[in-house]
């Protein structure tokens, strides 16, 4: 028997995903667990693979349409149903009737009345065989409930129109207009391009309207002197380079974080109804830019780690999101979010707080300041930080307490524990 394969639940929630490739056609053999198609959620793409082995009989979507969790992806089935499939009799149109438990298929409603079939009775019309009348003419005689062989044709040859039916007494009502959708390719301006809003987009969209929406929200911007850990990275990633390990100051960042939310937990926290959650987990997640949008990928039990370690899955989650190849498992459980914004060359931002978090942290360009420091002119690394933060959870002191504490670990970085092995 052919085997109806159901887009399933991934999980999180997810509803509906757009079919991005089919890795298969119809009429091709597939193993159980062997992947078929590859569809976009609002997370993630992720490989669909075959339920069991088995030969494609049908494939119901093409690429590019969205497709609703519970709905046939592929129809699957033997060697000897495919055979079946392709020689068996054209299928009924799909607006075939179901009349008295008899099911009667009709050809496709004919436009031009000039057209004329002589086609087998329909249930309960036994003796209007005989009738000379197009399709449409037939259909609209059975929804009327018209007996055909009482009307008298006006058309050539005794040819039933549908003006005939009129005079039998019984008017057809008027088809429905068709509402079509004008999109114009212009505005009065000049001319437009029109980008749907769907997909990782979409959900982007839709959690920062609910961040907005759910949170007070406020930003409060420093400068941190990062020369001692510029002179500090340098030096060491020319050590890590040789091991293939590229080596950035997010993991001096993440570091400095997670010290400073250990004196102040409350900004590892969120709000649920009546409740400040703290957690007591340091689950770090790291914007990254891919084509669709920002994907948030999370370093878990980032405090466990070294810095070595952070380096390589800060690099390998990056890669897999750029890709579109990362595991839904990667972009969840985050408890504070970091953004860098400053590798396209942003300074300060206002970035917008990761739904169940309670800050998020946005790190600009670092550049060159000169200073005068006892009488004499200095040249310091300067990195421009900006911390927003949910003003129900935390007040904007405890906010820049945990700034100060994070830019005196970046600003001597001896205070951290620096596992680089």
């Amino acid at each position: 028997m052919p085997y109806e394969f159901k887009f399933p639940d991934v999980g999180e929630g997810i509803a509906e995903g757009e079919i991005v490739k089919w890795l298969v056609k119809e009429g091709d053999k597939v193993k159980a667990d062997q992947d078929i198609v590859q569809i976009e959620t609002d997370k993630a793409v992720v490989d669909i693979p075959s339920p069991k082995a088995g030969v494609i009989l049908k494939i119901h979507f093409k690429e590019g349409q969205t497709i609703k969790v519970g709905q046939t992806l592929i129809t699957l089935g033997s060697k000897t149903e495919e055979v079946k499939t392709l020689t068996k009799p054209i299928a009924k149109s799909a607006k075939a009737e179901k009349k008295g438990g008899a099911v009667v298929g009709e050809l496709e409603e004919a436009t031009d009345e000039g057209l004329v079939f002589h086609t087998a009775p329909m249930r309960g019309e036994a003796q209007t065989q005989k009738a000379i009348a197009s399709p449409a003419v037939r259909k609209l005689a059975a929804d009327l409930k018209v007996d055909l062989s009482k009307v008298e044709g006006s058309g050539e040859s005794g040819r039933i129109l549908k003006k005939d039916l009129e005079k039998a007494g019984k008017t057809p009502e008027p088809v429905p207009q068709q509402k079509i959708k004008v999109q114009r390719k212009y505005d009065m301006y000049g001319y437009v391009e029109r980008i749907p809003l769907k997909g990782i987009r979409k959900t982007i969209a839709d959690n920062m309207i609910k961040s907005l929406s759910e949170t007070a929200q406020v930003t409060s911007m420093d400068d941190i002197d990062v020369s001692k850990l510029w002179r500090i990275r340098n030096r060491e990633k020319k050590v890590l380079d040789k091991q293939g390990v590229k080596l950035t100051f997010l993991p001096f960042i993440i570091k400095a974080v997670i010290a400073a939310i250990k004196e102040h937990p409350i900004i590892n926290s969120s709000i649920e109804g009546d409740e400040i959650i703290i957690k007591k987990y340091y689950n770090i997640g790291i914007a990254v830019e891919t084509e669709l949008g920002l994907m948030v990928p999370v370093i878990k039990i980032a405090d466990s780690k070294n810095m070595m370690q952070i380096a390589k899955e800060v690099k390998d989650l990056a890669e897999k999101a750029k890709s579109r190849r990362i595991d839904l498992m990667d972009l969840q459980g985050s408890s504070f979010t970091i953004t860098n914004y400053g590798s396209i060359g942003g300074t300060y931002g206002t970035p917008i707080i990761n739904p169940g978090e309670a800050a998020i942290l946005g790190l600009g360009r670092i550049f060159d300041r000169v200073i005068s420091v006892n009488g004499k002119l200095k040249n310091i690394k300067v990195l421009p930080v900006s911390l927003t933060f949910d003003h129900k959870i935390l007040d904007g002191a405890e906010a820049g307490r945990f700034m100060q504490k994070m830019k005196m670990f970046l600003e001597d970085p001896d205070h951290l524990l620096l596992e680089l092995k």
